[in-house]
């Protein structure tokens, strides 16, 4: 298990935004409450409440719209500090970053000494802050949150560290939820049900859950040395004067290193973006993802990493040490001259399919086409679909944007009621209503029991009846029983008309429609 340092700054959204802790205050997404200060928690707001809920219990709430450019610039302060004390920090989100605590710990005396200095460290620069030392990422955020301001987990204590929380810390409401129902309510005791058992009911991500609980690293770490220098670069001659020019180059050069990296059969996890300017500074950050970093998403880092920049620089007319210079010297130092990216860290590529229309590559103008149009409605507006677990045939396809990774390793089941191959050909994104009658024209009917109550003898679909001349069914899906609010029972039937048509059709509530169509 790698020993990782762990940086948190309580309720950074709300930090970011110029809001203390001692003041109540919170930050809004969509009308709900994404983050809170601590005088705001006393008064009973909570993440995830309506405004309206948050300010009724605290009257004197002070309210800020998220601003995620704003969290990204300010954390770099507190990078560049822990980077004084060790070198290659990963950026895992703003407001929390990490760093291999081993050799450092050796450095300074031992992993609390380490600790208790990197926290003093940022603490010095501005921003309050916990730290802690434990096996793994995971367990190092929570160590960090930990006590009066961190704690160091013993090595291979993570899973007896872990135990006591409750399952909210996984961050999976649903799977939360359900294991409450279940009487599992910690991570202690969701860690000692089998790995098998949990990977076939709750899928990969209750699986990767179930690793985090145990204190295991989310997945397997298997770093390779890439054969050839896979970093990409881009000179600006003049100096690119204006951040939009180096994000535009950071997408393009972003497209570049994907095509490297699939040329390799490699993926990157931890990316190094540099950008040097015209005075001779060069700004060098880290950027982890857990899957693939989009042209989109790397765009976004360096807009924040130049942001950051922006904000700290001297004012117009004044050298780097803030002397009064002559007015046309400031294009000496001022300015982006390069601007590089080269994956840091390498894990094997489990493979991906990111083709469009049926071809077997995206070309680079479907791919400018897509970041053009991403870049116009928002990442989510290209999508493409990747087959997953499910009991419905809509139910096996999920939409991933274009660049993104698709689920890793989809749950085989078991799903119960699911239909066995082939599978329909055509599933349509509104399930239109029909009506299957029996010889009499009485809508057929299935019993709790699964009891059909008269052979189908007619299919009216959008108002026009087709004699049904074969028939198979039902079969039954009872879905999150537990649940009352999300719980589903359907059954399923496969019918063909006179015209040769085959229909998969599911009745719900004594209400029919077809969930998909034979080819």
């Amino acid at each position: 298990m790698t020993r990782v340092l762990a940086v948190w700054c309580p309720d950074w959204p709300v930090t970011a935004v110029g809001v203390d802790a001692g003041t109540a205050g919170a930050v809004v997404v969509q009308g709900r409450i994404a983050a809170c200060s601590a005088a705001a928690r006393a008064e009973g707001v909570r993440r995830g409440q309506r405004l309206r809920d948050a300010q009724r219990r605290c009257p004197d709430l002070v309210v800020r719209e998220r601003d995620t450019d704003a969290e990204g610039r300010l954390f770099e302060a507190v990078v560049e500090a822990v980077a004084e004390l060790a070198p290659r920090v990963e950026v895992v989100r703003p407001g929390l970053c990490a760093i291999a605590a081993r050799g450092p710990a050796r450095f300074y005396g031992g992993e609390e000494a380490l600790r208790v200095l990197v926290q003093d460290t940022v603490v010095e620069a501005g921003h309050d802050c916990g730290s802690g030392i434990a096996d793994g990422l995971f367990a190092a955020e929570l160590a960090a949150r930990a006590g009066q301001g961190g704690v160091v987990v013993p090595e291979g204590g993570a899973a007896a560290f872990l135990a006591p929380y409750p399952l909210s810390v996984l961050d999976r409401p649903e799977l939360a939820d359900l294991l409450a129902r279940l009487g599992i309510r910690t991570l202690g005791a969701f860690a000692e049900l089998p790995s098998g058992h949990v990977a076939g009911r709750f899928g990969a991500d209750g699986a990767l859950a179930h690793r985090l609980a145990r204190g295991e690293e989310p997945r397997p770490i298997a770093p390779v040395r890439a054969a050839a220098d896979l970093s990409v670069r881009a000179a600006f001659d003049p100096p690119a004067e204006h951040a939009e020019q180096v994000v535009f180059t950071a997408k393009r050069l972003a497209g570049e290193l994907h095509e490297g990296l699939a040329a390799g059969g490699l993926a990157c996890v931890r990316l190094e973006v540099e950008a040097g300017f015209a005075d001779g500074h060069v700004l060098r950050r880290l950027w982890r993802h857990d899957g693939r970093l989009s042209a989109l998403a790397v765009a976004e880092r360096v807009r924040w990493q130049l942001s950051a920049w922006r904000d700290g620089r001297p004012a117009a007319g004044t050298d780097p040490e803030g002397i009064e210079a002559p007015a046309g010297e400031e294009a000496v130092w001022g300015g982006v001259t390069w601007l590089e990216l080269t994956p840091d860290q390498l894990v094997p590529d489990g493979g991906r399919q990111e083709a469009l229309w049926g071809r077997t590559a995206v070309t680079d103008r479907i791919a400018r086409a897509a970041d053009r149009i991403q870049g116009l409605l928002g990442h989510g507006a290209i999508t493409r679909p990747v087959l997953a677990g499910g009991r419905g045939p809509g139910e096996q396809v999920v939409r991933v944007p274009v660049g993104d990774l698709p689920p890793a390793n989809p749950p085989d089941g078991p799903w119960p009621g699911r239909l066995t191959a082939p599978a329909p050909a055509v599933v349509p994104v509104a399930a239109p209503e029909a009506e299957l009658l029996d010889a009499d024209g009485t809508p057929v009917e299935v019993s709790a029991r699964c009891a059909v109550s008269a052979p189908p003898a007619a299919l009216l679909l959008g108002g026009r009846p087709s004699a049904v001349t074969g028939w198979a069914g039902p079969w039954p899906a009872d879905e999150r029983w537990w649940d009352p609010a999300h719980a589903r029972r359907r059954a399923r039937f496969q019918v063909v008309t006179e015209d040769g048509a085959a229909y998969l059709l599911a009745v719900e509530g004594r209400r029919w429609h077809v969930e998909a169509a034979y080819d």
